[in-house]
């Protein structure tokens, strides 16, 4: 086998790698033979070169081979295993509502999720604003809390795809994350441990996605749900809008107030559940829990109407550590930050375009997210009460409102908010939210 600098090599001159070659470099960053500086030169050539269709199918299955993969067979589960995953945008909380929606419809929902990368927010970020909520756990733990709760949203821990672990937070700092090989792989690896029967991508796309380019987004849906159906997996993708946040609130603790919020039915911001209802719909036809997407928005609607989602999600808080009785006193469990303050327009109209990129990075720079994988987070800073494009604002009326752990990130954060977003006198025209689904060219192999 060739030393792991022939392979760096090869690769940085556009060679195509084997399976071997992939396999043992993929070994290497689980076992920690290879280096950081190794690490990081394979994802930057892989970022620049590329790989085809056989070597990212070799790299996901090598990632996932890195670890353990789930088995649900003892005992048998009472409902069909499935997942979501998105590529990364701005306020998305779909996670943390659609997962307990789906285990309330029937569904089991061993969600494994990722933190913050680069501007988009971390799933598993805004879970730890919950206190005592343990996001990295054990084999045994997820397996048991999915039994339990019907949901158990955790990350892979060192069992579950070890070699994504630290390849993923070696890319959010070699300027990487944008990498369709390296996406298609870090996703898919965690995706397939689980050992789902469905799995639905939602596939960012604009200002705020991790791809920017329509076409790259594309082509990414298209890849993530070839590989998954070469591995078996029921797979299909959606294509969403992500030129404005998906909910008004960015940051950790911000967002899963909203995502409680929405549980409990105070507050459901209609952006956020259009995309949750398609990708669930999605996931209950192809599980075979439902027949039509009529009928899973039927049901998806009445697991939150009836409380039982809430239920869902409150079972596995208090299964991983956190206070049992979130639901009920998260206004005073979830940690505030010291100052909230308004950011006023300084003209009246209509919201006309956003910088959702933006909008996610000020939120970095609040304390909200990390310049380096080993960086503390303040969970309780971001912005939330944003207007929406199209939203109209009056002179003086806040834009949006500022959560900061001190004046100076506060005062910074007001002027990041303002040129970030810009008000017309004319509403703009309105912009599909899902924009496209891809389906796979054949069944599952």
């Amino acid at each position: 086998m060739p030393m792991l600098q022939e392979v760096l090599a090869r690769k940085r001159d556009g060679d195509k790698l084997s399976a071997a070659e992939i396999g043992r470099f993929v070994a290497a960053i689980a076992d920690g033979s290879a280096c950081d500086a190794q690490v990081g030169a394979f994802a930057m050539a892989v970022r620049l070169r590329g790989m085809d269709a056989a070597e990212t199918l070799a790299l996901t299955l090598a990632m996932r081979d890195s670890g353990s993969v789930l088995a649900w067979d003892a005992p048998p589960l009472d409902g069909p295993v499935v997942d979501k995953h998105s590529t990364g945008g701005v306020g998305d909380t779909v996670s943390l509502v659609l997962g307990p929606m789906l285990a309330a419809c029937g569904a089991c929902v061993p969600m494994i999720s990722g933190r913050g990368l680069g501007h988009t927010g971390g799933t598993l970020d805004k879970l730890e604003a919950i206190p005592g909520y343990a996001a990295d756990v054990g084999v045994e733990r997820l397996q048991r809390v999915v039994r339990e709760a019907g949901v158990a949203i955790v990350g892979a821990g060192p069992g579950l795809a070890p070699a994504d672990r630290r390849l993923y937070a070696i890319r959010d700092v070699t300027a990487t994350v944008d990498s369709i090989p390296l996406i298609t792989a870090s996703i898919l690896a965690k995706k397939l441990a689980e050992s789902p029967l469905a799995l639905v991508l939602d596939v960012k796309c604009g200002g705020g996605a991790t791809l920017t380019d329509a076409a790259a987004a594309r082509a990414l849906a298209h890849g993530l749900v070839e590989v998954a159906t070469h591995c078996g997996v029921r797979a299909c993708a959606l294509l969403t809008d992500m030129d404005q946040p998906l909910a008004p609130a960015i940051g950790n603790a911000p967002e899963l107030r909203g995502a409680l919020r929405y549980l409990r039915g105070d507050e459901r911001p209609p952006r956020l559940h259009a995309v949750t209802l398609a990708l669930g719909a999605a996931l209950l036809c192809a599980s075979g829990v439902d027949a039509t997407a009529m009928a899973a928005h039927r049901r998806l609607a009445a697991a939150l109407d009836s409380g039982r989602a809430a239920q869902r999600f409150a079972r596995m808080v208090a299964l991983l550590g956190g206070p049992p009785d979130l639901l009920e006193r998260h206004e005073s469990l979830v940690e505030r930050a010291p100052l909230v303050r308004p950011v006023a327009s300084a003209t009246g109209g209509h919201v006309a375009a956003m910088d959702a990129r933006a909008l996610g990075l000020c939120v970095v720079a609040l304390g909200g997210g990390r310049a380096h994988p080993d960086d503390a987070i303040d969970h309780r800073v971001g912005l939330d009460r944003i207007v929406p494009i199209g939203g109209r604002v009056e002179s003086g009326q806040p834009l949006a409102w500022v959560h900061a752990r001190d004046e100076q990130s506060c005062v910074l954060a007001e002027r990041r908010v303002r040129a970030a977003i810009r008000v017309a006198a004319t509403p703009p025209a309105e912009r599909p939210l899902v924009i496209a689904r891809v389906d796979p060219a054949i069944g599952p192999g």
